[in-house]
């Protein structure tokens, strides 16, 4: 990893310090927390926004996002959004328990929950702060380190509310969970910092999605955290889809940490934003574990779509896998870095990692870097990368089959995303996904 000591910064940190110590005051929070917002703000204050000169930001400059101004939604604003507006985002047709955040903060009257198994909660994270005993502190802040992040650290150090998740040891949520975070503010700079706590204990299974949206067109920026424990073989499936303004900026931290005998499947949707950024990592800590980490980006115009991970065997006997695909048109950019880290003695690790973009257009560009890091001597670790074009073979292939040439484009092009959107488990999910990506795909040109 990085050493930020190491990395030249954008130090643009003064308004951030400014309404920190504004906020500061404001709160009255547990002395546990409050050091961790705190150690989050001076880490933040200490190194600033990552440039280009750092490697792991080479290809993803964030100065634009820098320069704007800071207006954190630290409260949570009159209500703007009605329960007829809300049917006009993706997923909120399905059966699901499902928690809404405007402007980063839990609206109860638009939610829809239903009583959760004897122990479990699902709830808002706020809510349970200000409840004693829920098992926060030993959890919360403890995987998704400030050290690691300027974004992180940004995230410890404001947020305000987001989902709480925990299913005790041996139970199941049969109904799945929408989190659902939609952004109103017409400013530009509007910030805010959702932050997702989800304990799944042993042998415990849950079914979560996460999907960002929103009403406004401004720069406005999301910056989300969410940690996420499996503990001993727990179950779990989890999808982030991000469709935010065109014009926004989403940061989003994705720290999972999984226990022995766990799986776990999460998939990551990007098709919005200008410029969007996933920082993935994964902590295999159990042995005979399995993860499974799955991707689709779909970017036009100037947008940006970045995938950073890092998957950490730390444990013998554990299987991971990365399937990630680009579709990219006009003048936009993917970028994916994937790094595998198997530490000494993580024997018998199998991983596998693969990268392949479909580029519409001669202007769109690709950057993948997929690493192998070995500290082990018997393992099995593949990876690589594909970018390119339609293969005109393929479609000679359809079309001496008697399908016309427009056909064929758009069989090859779906059947491309396909690949990643058959991995999701949920088939209402999957169903719907399906017809989305489609449906952005037909509108189009360059896939007809």
């Amino acid at each position: 990893m990085t050493n930020m000591a190491d990395v030249p910064t954008l130090k643009e940190t003064g308004q951030y310090l400014e309404k920190f110590h504004r906020f500061e005051q404001a709160v009255n929070e547990p002395a546990w927390l409050a050091a961790l917002r705190r150690a989050g703000i001076a880490r933040f204050s200490e190194f600033g926004f990552p440039t280009a000169q750092d490697e792991d930001w080479r290809f993803t400059n964030v100065a634009p996002l820098a320069h704007l101004p800071f207006r954190p939604a630290l409260e949570r604003a009159p209500a703007s959004l009605s329960a007829d507006a809300l049917r006009g985002f993706a997923f909120t047709g399905l059966e699901a328990t499902r928690l809404v955040f405007v402007n980063g903060h839990f609206v109860p009257e638009l939610s829809t929950t239903v009583e959760a198994p004897d122990g479990a909660t699902v709830g808002s994270l706020a809510a349970a702060l200000a409840e004693p005993g829920a098992p926060l502190e030993p959890h919360l802040g403890r995987y998704a380190r400030v050290a690691d992040s300027s974004f992180a650290a940004l995230n410890a150090a404001f947020f305000r509310d987001g989902a709480f998740i925990h299913v005790p040891a041996g139970r199941t949520l049969e109904r799945p969970v929408h989190l659902l975070f939609v952004s109103t503010s017409p400013e530009a700079g509007a910030t805010t910092h959702p932050r997702n706590l989800i304990i799944a204990e042993a042998g415990s299974r849950l079914t979560v999605a996460e999907s960002y949206v929103a009403t406004a067109g401004s720069a406005y920026f999301t910056n989300a955290v969410t940690e996420l424990v499996a503990g001993e073989g727990a179950v779990v499936e989890h999808c982030k889809f991000q469709d935010e303004s065109p014009a926004a900026f989403h940061l989003a931290t994705l720290y999972a940490r999984l226990g022995r005998n766990s799986h776990c499947i999460s998939h990551s949707f990007a098709t919005g934003a200008r410029l969007s950024r996933n920082n993935i990592r994964t902590e295999l800590a159990g042995e005979g574990l399995e993860a499974i980490l799955n991707g689709l980006y779909l970017t036009r115009g100037d947008q940006l779509a970045d995938h950073h991970m890092i998957v950490e065997h730390a444990q013998p006997h554990c299987a991971s896998h990365e399937y990630f695909n680009g579709i990219l048109d006009d003048h936009s950019k993917g970028v994916f870095h994937g790094r595998i880290l198997v530490r000494p003695g993580a024997q018998k690790t199998d991983a596998k990692q693969t990268n392949k973009n479909l580029l519409l257009s001669d202007q769109a560009t690709v950057d993948t870097k997929p690493q192998l890091e070995i500290y082990a001597d018997d393992v099995k670790c593949t990876h690589g990368a594909t970018v390119g074009q339609l293969n005109e073979e393929s479609i000679f292939y359809l079309r001496a089959r008697g399908i016309g040439q427009e056909t064929a484009r758009r069989m090859l092009i779906h059947a491309f995303a396909g690949e990643i959107i058959e991995r999701v488990r949920w088939q209402p999910l999957r169903e719907e996904l399906d017809a989305l990506v489609w449906q952005r795909l037909e509108q189009n040109p360059h896939v007809k």
